[in-house]
């Protein structure tokens, strides 16, 4: 029996035979792996989807009898008749004849006496507008203006203005009356008013005689800064 001899090169090159197949094992792994994926994948993607047997339940249905329903009509009542008036018993005449009107005490026979004559009103004092020599306030209106007490409520709401009043004054010089024409508020008003009332003033003249005369007269109110 003849042994066949192996080249020199060959041994050297790929060493023994069966080394070099256990050298193409991962080789045949993969390629045989790639194979096995791709039958996987055309089976799920061709092949008919089998999911098992299907159970068919069967539901009893609920039968509802549909019914005609007539359309109603409101009908209009007529309104309820009026209620009959509550008979009220008059008096009759023996009733009325046994009133007795001796309890009054008003004699339709006392002289009533006359009423009483009605006062002479005195007429109201005219005052002009504009005369030729208007009234002056003696002292100034410096003088108004020291005896201004300025109002608590309106300095703990720091309340500031000027309040404008009309003055009434007669021939004598003296205030009779005042007016407030605007009033910022606060009291602010009264105190003004009040001012000016306690002022003595030189009358206003025309043609050479005292007449009394109605000024206006500024009042102004300030704080201290």
């Amino acid at each position: 029996m003849k042994r066949e001899l192996v080249p020199m090169t060959k041994l050297k090159r790929g060493k023994i035979p069966e080394e070099d197949l256990r050298l193409k094992y991962p080789k045949v792994l993969e390629i045989s792996l790639i194979i096995a994926i791709a039958i996987f994948i055309i089976a799920f993607r061709f092949l008919p989807q089998w999911d098992g047997p299907q159970g068919i339940v069967a539901q009893d249905q609920e039968l509802v009898d549909l019914e005609d329903i007539d359309i109603t009509r409101q009908e209009e009542r007529p309104p309820p008749p009026p209620r009959p008036p509550i008979p009220i018993e008059a008096p009759g005449d023996d009733l009325i004849d046994d009133l007795d009107f001796s309890w009054s005490e008003l004699d339709m026979f006392e002289d009533v006496p006359p009423p009483p004559p009605p006062k002479d009103e005195e007429p109201e004092e005219q005052f002009f507008l504009a005369v030729e020599e208007m009234p002056e306030i003696i002292g100034g209106i410096e003088s108004i203006q020291r005896r201004v007490r300025y109002p608590e409520l309106a300095k703990r709401a720091g309340v500031e203005g000027t309040v404008y009043i009309f003055a009434f004054v007669d021939a004598n010089g003296n205030v009779v009356r005042t007016e407030i024409v605007n009033d910022p508020g606060a009291g602010l008003g009264d105190a003004a008013a009040s001012a000016v009332a306690e002022a003595k003033f030189r009358p206003g003249r025309q043609r050479g005689q005292p007449v009394p005369v109605r000024i206006s007269i500024p009042v102004h109110f300030r704080l201290a800064r």
